[in-house]
């Protein structure tokens, strides 16, 4: 227990040696907007078809090469099979994590985090008692799924406090017994606040 202590303060101690002074947290914000298109992969790919994406986000310094994130999405699935009594689902996907930008592939940044979707299908009222029981129908009740992704963020455009880049975003939810896996490549349009 006590090398466990150790090693904790030993890592505290390395991170504040290495991060930028107090002032520079949070020093920058941008707010933004974006939309893209996503596409399952695995099982996924027989279930729904690829659909599109729309969202808000905020990014904000943290670390000198580092930029801290918060997104929140919404997209809407189409299942590709006949036998399923929904008509469609609603997904709602709240993400966050850290942006590392490597001085040697600038402007490129390489990010990571934590995802959380919550879904619920769209069926009829009428049969929302035998949709329970068919495939997909536990999505009637709403279902929350956990995971992580790892991201690519490529700034194309700068003008003024407006930036406008390419998202690529590769999403593993934590779904058992199989893991979801999902791609999503959006473009951005965002504007420094400070």
């Amino acid at each position: 227990m006590k090398i466990l202590k150790f090693m904790l303060a030993l890592a505290l101690s390395c991170m504040a040696a290495y991060a930028e002074p107090a002032d520079s947290a949070f020093s920058h914000l941008y707010v933004g907007i974006e939309g893209g298109e996503i596409y399952p992969f695995g099982d996924l790919i027989d279930a729904v078809d690829n659909t599109f994406f729309g969202g808000v986000g905020v990014r904000y310094t943290y670390w000198e090469d580092f930029d801290g994130f918060i997104q929140f999405n919404y997209s809407y699935f189409m299942p590709i099979a006949d036998s399923v009594n929904i008509y469609g689902v609603h997904q709602f996907s709240g993400r966050f994590g850290l942006d590392w930008r490597w001085s040697k592939i600038r402007p490129l940044a390489i990010g990571a985090g934590f995802i959380c979707n919550w879904a619920r299908a769209d069926y009829d009222d009428e049969n929302s008692d035998l949709a329970f029981s068919e495939p997909g129908g536990t999505l009637t009740d709403n279902e929350t799924e956990f995971g992580w992704f790892a991201r690519l963020n490529l700034p194309c455009w700068h003008k003024g406090n407006f930036y406008a880049g390419l998202d690529i975003l590769w999403e593993e939810l934590w779904t058992l017994p199989k893991r979801s896996n999902m791609l999503s490549v959006g473009v951005y349009l965002e504007r420094r606040i400070w």
